[in-house]
Order: structure tokens, then C-alpha cells, then sequence
């Protein structure tokens, strides 16, 4: 699938094993989801384009790239996404961040909307829509449903786990985002989680049941 980015790195996979562990504490779970953002966040701003600039070095001026964060949104998916922010932003740490809150409706299954806050000027801004999960994909179209219609063209989604209905689903929504994650597991089970995944994301990084 020529949008699908598998960040394939033996760090990753290492970070990912102890993320996955159920004996994982909550301050380490936090911890490794940050650190495996800043790898999604290194591969996902491969292809931005950069500025030439002078840089002026203690010993004379030579030329130089820039990207200017300015330029980007953050915008992570309530409330896991809340758990991948701290480690973009450590990456970008000039991004605007705008929410997005959905609930999954249990007759009718669908992502419904209860929160959107989105940064000013959406339209001109490269924009990096964040979830640890992508399982059923419902809620990620969804979200990027709501930041397209706000105008906004140049959209990447990160996930650090993904399964193949999810992915399916989302670039069948929306073939134009590029999607990165740390690996494809193998599917999803009735309820909806995915297989072997690591449980409920949110839960386990606040803690909460």
C-alpha cells in the first residue's frame, strides 16, 4: 500500500516490546508511547520541504535548511492522542495543537463528535492527526473528516499500532493522508481491540478502567 509507512527500527521494535507488556508501569508506558512518537514524527516530516537560510558558525557563514514549525498542527485524537503530544512537541516544539473529541455510539457504532478545537489558519498548515491505535478507523476518518472541512490539504496520520481493517478502512476514506506506524498486527477481535495490541491505550496510560 503506497501509503503506508512502516517505521521498521530495531529501537522501535525494542520500545514497542516493553509498551506492550502487560507488567508495564504507567510512568513507563507514558514514557515509551513519547519515545516512539519521536521516531513517527522523524519519518513523517521526511518529505517536508525546507527553507534555505545562512548560518553564521563561531568560525564563518555557511548555507543551511530550516523547516519552520509554525507551519504545523498537532492534533491528537481524545483522549490517547493526548499520550503522543509531549513527544512530537519535543520534535516540533513550535507546532500548534488542536483536539478532536469522538465517542464510538454502542447501537449504531459510529465515532461521534463531542469536542473540536482546531488552530487558526488550518488550511495553511501541515497537519499530523495522532492516535497510538488505528483499529477500526471509524474514528480517525472521522476526525480527518472534520479538519478537512476546515480546509486543511496536507494531512498525515500517526499510529503506533495498526491492524490491516483499520487501514483499509481510513485509505479507502481518505487515499490522499499518508499514514505511519510502528507495525501491523495481524486483526481485530469482536470488541473491536486489536491482536496481539496492548490492551486499552488510554486506560493504561491515565491509569483509569
Amino acid at each position: 500500500m503506497s501509503n503506508l509507512h512502516l517505521i521498521d527500527h530495531p529501537l522501535v521494535k525494542h520500545k514497542l516490546t516493553l509498551l506492550r507488556s502487560k507488567f508495564t508501569d504507567v510512568h513507563t508506558f507514558r514514557e515509551l508511547m513519547q519515545e516512539l512518537s519521536l521516531f513517527l514524527a522523524y519519518e513523517a516530516t521526511r518529505t517536508m520541504p525546507c527553507e534555505e537560510t545562512i548560518c553564521e558558525t563561531p568560525m564563518t557563514k555557511t548555507s543551511g535548511y530550516l523547516i519552520s514549525s509554525k507551519l504545523i498542527a498537532i492534533i491528537p485524537i481524545l483522549r490517547a492522542g493526548l499520550g503522543m503530544v509531549e513527544g512530537l512537541l519535543k520534535f516540533m516544539p513550535m507546532a500548534k495543537v488542536g483536539h478532536i473529541g469522538l465517542f464510538r455510539d454502542h447501537e449504531t457504532l459510529k465515532p461521534v463528535q463531542y469536542y473540536c478545537k482546531l488552530p487558526e489558519g488550518i488550511a495553511n498548515l501541515e497537519v499530523f492527526v495522532i492516535d497510538p491505535m488505528l483499529a477500526t478507523g471509524g474514528s480517525v476518518a472521522k476526525a480527518i473528516d472534520i479538519i478537512k472541512q476546515q480546509g486543511a490539504k496536507k494531512i498525515r496520520f500517526l499510529s503506533i499500532i495498526s491492524c490491516p481493517e483499520g487501514i483499509k478502512t481510513l485509505s479507502e476514506a481518505h487515499p490522499d493522508v499518508e499514514i505511519y506506524t510502528c507495525v501491523v498486527d495481524d486483526h481485530l477481535n469482536k470488541d473491536g481491540y486489536i491482536l496481539p495490541g496492548l490492551g486499552d491505550a488510554g486506560d493504561r496510560l491515565y491509569g483509569t478502567k
